[in-house]
């Protein structure tokens, strides 16, 4: 029979709240949420380790529960009231889970092609936009994803809700733009630089050898770091009246074209 938990003042919920809600506190413990069964689905996958598993039996059986955890999980049953205070989303599967998180330096990083393509975005700010670069990275199938001189939590809700679980399936490294430069040039990457400034079209670059493509901000592009460090700096035409678009689709657009290239070589 699962624990029981019914009163949101119960402190364990006290402290999985602020997992939600705290950056810190997931940094400080090493763990935070995931709610609904294809984002656990995904992190399962991924290799992530379950501390505890909570769930409403309205919308999740215990049956279901225990199927989507080994033996060592703890399975917790919690009231309406419980779910709604730790739930981030409106409509979701009545599961929620305590998971542990993992490290994300250049260090961890697993590259097994001997041809690699990343996507490396240079201080993404908005979840919504990580989490859409993460389904565009998942979607190309890139070998990993940079995130250069980050600002947000990798596991706050938001990127791992716009993410849809990509974020737990994808390698990702995080690191400060002069440490993804170092280590791109120590394996010797092409750097394409998405620069509106000495670019060429994206299409006319060769993207069959190991690559890095570097998107930036849409407010402020990327720093000069990654001018200096560009094997070529590139661009998207634009035939509107504005000059930029979502940092997420100029990725989808370099990095399918590399896509492209490499599988008609």
């Amino acid at each position: 029979m699962a624990k029981s938990i019914s009163s949101v003042q119960n402190p364990l919920i006290k402290q999985l709240v602020l997992l939600k809600e705290k950056s810190r506190q997931r940094k400080k413990s090493g763990q935070f949420l995931i709610e609904g069964k294809r984002e656990l689905s995904l992190a399962i996958k991924g290799g992530y380790s379950i501390e505890s598993l909570l769930f409403f039996p309205d919308l999740f059986s215990e049956s279901e529960a225990k199927a989507m955890s080994s033996y060592d999980v703890e399975i917790i049953e919690i009231s309406k009231e419980v779910f709604q205070k730790l739930a981030h989303r409106d409509t979701t599967e009545g599961v929620i889970a305590v998971v542990n998180t993992k490290k994300h330096t250049l260090d961890h990083l697993k590259l097994t092609s001997k041809n690699p393509l990343i996507l490396v975005a240079e201080a993404p700010e908005k979840p919504g936009n990580i989490g859409a670069l993460l389904r565009t990275a998942d979607a190309a199938n890139v070998d990993a994803v940079i995130i250069a001189n980050p600002k947000s939590d990798l596991y706050n809700p938001n990127i791992i809700r716009s993410s849809v679980g990509c974020v737990f399936t994808t390698e990702i490294a995080m690191a400060s733009s002069e440490e993804a430069i170092a280590f791109l040039k120590r394996y010797n990457f092409n750097i394409y630089s998405a620069i509106l400034q000495e670019s060429k079209p994206y299409h006319t670059q060769d993207y069959t050898l190991p690559t890095a493509v570097v998107v930036g901000t849409e407010a402020t592009g990327l720093t000069q770091e990654w001018r200096d460090a560009a094997t070529q700096n590139i661009s998207i035409p634009m035939q509107g009246v504005i000059d930029s678009m979502n940092v997420s689709v100029a990725a989808g657009i370099l990095i399918f074209e590399a896509k492209r290239q490499r599988d008609f070589k």
